[in-house]
């Protein structure tokens, strides 16, 4: 019977999607201290989501099982009639209405209006008379359903994690009619099976359906969450993304807060007081995530522990770095620091050499890091070497975008400052016109190419993880005093959901 559990996959499963969760765990006394991550789902988002209920129960009844039913009874001259509905499928589902509802008593509530389907199969009976006379038929049969149902899913927490109960479920037969193969067989027959068999195929239905409905909501809010937690992991760095604080359910939104703690090997991010309130997010968008300036910090340094923060040049974009000014100035520079050696013949490795520091304003991310720069040339026939070390303390405001399913990163702001310097050709740093080179091509080239390398890593990191499989409509990254918002709209990705009712069921 999965297939109003179906109906529950649409509307609840994108609810859960972005890891919705309820109150039934422990939580300290200050509901958003431990705040590190806030999604807020709005009605808009839902009532999209409710648009899509027809097809997922037409997915759900293609792949249903339905039990077989049995039953007998006792008849005066025919002695006991037993039955069986065996074979049963559906055909013809429609549905006219559906409605979702957010409820302030941790609840969404499902409303699904004459869903009418038609339920064929094999009808088998037999009975045996006064005289002992023993008889057997097999018929095919079709039933004729509508019915309504209303579905309140409430959003518990187990173990800090998402739990969901749909137990609370309720069927109403508008309609449940048999009809045996041509309406052939004897009046009474129909009569008997008509009354008797509809009344416990209600029974049965009301039973089994609730009962799956319930079953899947919990193995989806599984599914979703084991996604989620998969989202936010790569390698050895994740995040904790368990309950924080009890969710907000208003008739407007969902909230759910999570506590966003990064886990390295044997790291753990502590607990910082949290700035968020839910009026800082609105409800003119369908969805929105509220990061705290904190947990870039920590994936930053998380980061900088696993060796990430390592980039190396050669070749053409080496070239392409220390060439973007035809100048005087430049030529005598690179043949200062290459002394004839090919870029082909060359490398430059930059990497942070302390934990970048991140703070979150509302011109945008502000990076402060340690950066050391080395050139080493490999000529032909003699030993590498290096030719070029510089040490800077470098500051970045950045703002980020994310459009036509990229991440973009723009510097709009840099200082640095030089902290060592060591050239081969220069050894007494006597020549300022190689550090006045150096200078300008770090912020006007290098800065930038180290940008669009984070940009380019951490758009394929995102597109591992199936964030280009979602059609994101307009979405905006906020940056503010402490923290950032991202809000978006979306249209449901229907693939994902029919991908997930093929896998499991």
């Amino acid at each position: 019977m999965l297939w109003t559990g179906r109906m529950r996959l649409e509307n609840f499963g994108i609810l859960v999607m972005l890891f919705h969760a309820s109150a039934a765990c422990e939580f300290g006394p200050f509901p958003y201290s431990a705040t590190g991550i806030v999604c807020r789902m709005t009605k808009p988002a839902a009532l999209l989501l409710n648009q899509e209920t027809a097809q997922v129960i037409q997915a759900a009844f293609r792949n249903a099982n339905f039990p077989n039913i049995t039953g007998e009874k006792s008849m005066r001259l025919l002695g006991k009639v037993a039955y069986g509905l065996t074979n049963i499928q559906v055909n013809d589902l429609s549905i006219e209405q559906s409605e979702v509802e957010l409820r302030e008593d941790n609840a969404i509530h499902i409303t699904i209006k004459n869903v009418t389907a038609i339920f064929k199969g094999t009808l088998t009976y037999g009975y045996a008379g006064a005289w002992f006379l023993k008889f057997f038929h097999s018929v095919d049969f079709e039933i004729d359903s509508s019915i309504d149902l209303q579905i309140n899913t409430e959003l518990r927490c187990q173990k800090d994690k998402v739990a969901a109960d749909a137990s609370d479920c309720y069927l109403a037969f508008h309609k449940l009619t048999l009809h045996l193969q041509g309406d052939k067989e004897p009046g009474w027959l129909k009569q008997l099976f008509t009354d008797f068999i509809s009344f416990t195929l209600k029974l049965v239905l009301k039973r089994e359906v609730c009962k799956e409905i319930n079953f899947l909501a919990q193995m989806l809010a599984n599914f979703v969450q084991d996604l989620a937690e998969n989202f936010v992991q790569d390698g050895d760095i994740k995040l904790d993304i368990s309950l924080a604080s009890a969710p907000l359910i208003k008739a407007n939104y969902l909230e759910s807060h999570h506590k966003g703690l990064v886990l390295y090997k044997n790291y753990s991010g502590a607990f910082s007081d949290s700035v968020f309130s839910p009026s800082l997010l609105t409800e003119s968008r369908m969805l929105y995530f509220w990061l705290s300036e904190h947990i870039l910090n920590s994936l930053a340094l998380a980061a900088f522990l696993d060796k990430r923060l390592v980039l190396t040049i050669r070749g053409e974009k080496l070239q392409a770095l220390f060439e973007a000014e035809d100048t005087e100035e430049q030529q005598k520079a690179v043949q200062m620091i290459f002394q004839g050696t090919s870029y082909n013949d060359s490398v430059a490795k930059v990497w942070s050499l302390s934990h970048p520091q991140i703070s979150v304003q509302t011109e945008g991310t502000i990076v402060k890091s340690l950066v050391a720069v080395e050139v080493s040339i490999f000529p032909p026939g003699e030993d590498p070497k290096m030719v070029l070390y510089i040490e800077k303390e470098t500051t970045v405001t950045i703002q980020a975008a994310y459009a036509e399913k990229k991440l973009i990163l723009h510097p709009v702001d840099s200082r640095t400052e030089f902290k060592a310097f060591k050239c081969t050709a220069d050894p007494n740093g006597n020549d300022p016109s190689l550090r006045n080179f150096l200078q300008t091509i770090i912020s006007v080239v290098g800065i930038p190419e180290v940008i669009s390398s984070i940009e380019l890593t951490l758009t394929s990191l995102l597109n591992s993880k199936g964030l280009h499989l979602f059609d994101i409509k307009n979405p905006e990254i906020i940056t503010r005093e402490g923290y950032v918002i991202v809000q978006l709209d979306f249209s449901f990705p229907n693939h994902l959901l029919l991908g997930f009712l093929e896998e499991r069921l």
